[in-house]
């Protein structure tokens, strides 16, 4: 790989006239800038990235701290980290994957080193302890996902709220009285925000529409399988007929083989709706209606932001909430109260 030394001795001028040309910092005769573009295009010369930062250019590196705990559902995760890499790829970016349990560090370090041009900002907690990092650094950062505090923030994601009214709307309209939500794991109703935030759209809605809701959690730290047969058993036994599921996809799969062992056929006898799944429910053995959670769109938006950033457009921090999709797949039963 070529150097500046290199470029310099070729154009034949001094390292300091190439690191002027090169970051435009001090101006540089035409015949000279010339000389130093053709030598650079000759050697293949590539500033690195520490130099072009020092030197006032884009890195094109964008970082992504998506903290990996002992609790983390790797599947939906990785996912995430996936698009928000494609995305930021298609438009000419590298991804630096911050992965430490404790986040901030990994925040921290990268905005001190000026390594990077914005921040995307994975996992988000509820008291977010990133959000006081984001607020006091000039680096770009995009969460994706909503902190309670989120003032003075760019957040892009979901409208998970929005979510948990379609869902309960669909089964109101159907004639049901009575709900069960098969929620999250109890640990992501403390440590992550979009759980709580569809469970608290699907009790307003479900309050403005007189709708009694059964809220199940399943399991403590992770989806515990016996816990998920047992709750639905109880539900059937008590009656219920229509669940909204927010949860992973062997809670999806439980449900279903439950129903099916009693005899009782989604879409005539029973409800399900899958609400913000993030995986393709196509793939389970019976077609249900869902509200998918697709991370490209979230991740794509919360790029194109950070892009529009480094590319010096201003404009003031806002929640971007995307409006959630219904996809009918005919599991909604005519509801009996």
């Amino acid at each position: 790989m070529s150097t500046i030394h290199e470029v310099a001795k070729a154009a034949g001028v001094s390292i300091s006239t190439v690191s002027y040309a090169l970051s435009g910092k001090r101006p540089v005769s035409e015949k000279t800038r010339l000389r130093i573009e053709h030598a650079v295009t000759a050697l293949g010369y590539q500033p690195e990235a520490g130099a072009r930062m020092l030197a006032g250019r884009r890195t094109n590196i964008f970082a992504l701290t998506e903290p990996l705990r002992a609790d983390t559902h790797a599947p939906t995760h990785m996912a995430f980290v996936l698009a928000a890499a494609v995305a930021a790829r298609q438009r000419g970016y590298d991804i630096l994957l911050l992965t430490d349990e404790q986040a901030s560090e990994g925040m921290n370090r990268v905005a001190a080193s000026k390594l990077v041009d914005a921040i995307l900002v994975l996992d988000v907690a509820p008291d977010d302890e990133r959000v006081a990092i984001a607020r006091s650094m000039r680096t770009p950062t995009i969460f994706i996902g909503v902190p309670d505090d989120h003032s003075d923030l760019t957040c892009v994601d979901l409208d998970f709220g929005a979510v948990g009214h379609l869902a309960v709307d669909r089964l109101a309209d159907a004639g049901y009285s009575r709900i069960v939500l098969l929620g999250q794991t109890e640990v992501s109703y403390r440590k992550s925000n979009f759980p709580r935030r569809l469970l608290h759209g699907v009790q307003a809605r479900a309050a403005e529409r007189g709708v009694d809701v059964a809220w199940v959690t399943t399991g403590e730290i992770a989806t515990d399988i016996a816990v998920v047969r047992s709750a639905v058993e109880t539900a059937l036994d008590n009656g219920e007929r229509a669940f909204i599921v927010h949860a992973v996809g062997d809670v999806h799969e439980v449900l279903l083989a439950t129903l099916h062992e009693r005899g009782l056929r989604v879409g005539v006898d029973v409800s399900v709706i899958s609400a913000a799944a993030s995986f393709d429910t196509t793939a389970l053995p019976v077609k249900i209606d869902t509200i998918p959670l697709v991370p490209q769109r979230s991740c794509e938006y919360a790029v194109d932001l950070a892009v529009r950033h480094v590319e010096g457009e201003r404009f003031l921090p806002e929640v971007h909430l995307l409006d959630p999709e219904y996809l009918a797949a005919g599991s909604i039963a005519p509801g009996r109260g």
